[in-house]
């Protein structure tokens, strides 16, 4: 299914959950003017058919000591689709590593991680990132200031 099924109504309902995940049923009902079980049947509907993947709490990385983000881009020696995938394997089961995109161009992968200091990343990156099979190259850049950051896809 794509978003050609999709009607106004459903796309207004993606839009507002995307904006905040708690409103009640009650509170979209409201802001879409339609029923409560109107609403409920559609937020089911587009869970059941992946639309909504998840709902989650965003929560502020200084507060939780998470604060160093860095964007590393990443590449591999090899590139046999059994190295590439027992790498996003591996890489994945990382607790820093935030989003993990196998990509084209000059570098195999780009993480964004998130640490507490410079010192956690070292020893991240020490112990657990470059001890990865295959791993020849890591090329962090730390984020000093956030401009923008939307989890919401503009639809």
């Amino acid at each position: 299914m794509n978003s050609t099924t999709l009607d106004h109504v459903d796309f207004e309902i993606l839009r507002i959950l995307q904006s905040d995940a708690s409103l009640t049923n009650k509170e979209i009902s409201y802001k879409t003017n339609k029923s409560v079980a109107t609403i409920h049947e559609r937020i089911k509907k587009l869970k059941e058919q992946g639309f909504i993947k998840r709902v989650v709490a965003i929560l502020d990385k200084k507060k939780i000591d998470r604060g160093l983000i860095a964007i590393s881009q990443v590449v591999l020696s090899d590139h046999a689709d059994a190295t590439l995938a027992k790498f996003t394997q591996e890489v994945s089961k990382f607790p820093e590593v935030m989003e993990c995109f196998q990509m084209t161009g000059t570098c195999d992968f780009i993480l964004r991680i998130a640490t507490s200091d410079m010192d956690a990343y070292s020893v991240f990156y020490n112990t657990k990132l470059a001890k990865l099979p295959n791993v020849t190259t890591v090329q962090s850049s730390f984020v000093l200031t956030e401009a923008k950051s939307v989890t919401a896809y503009p639809i």
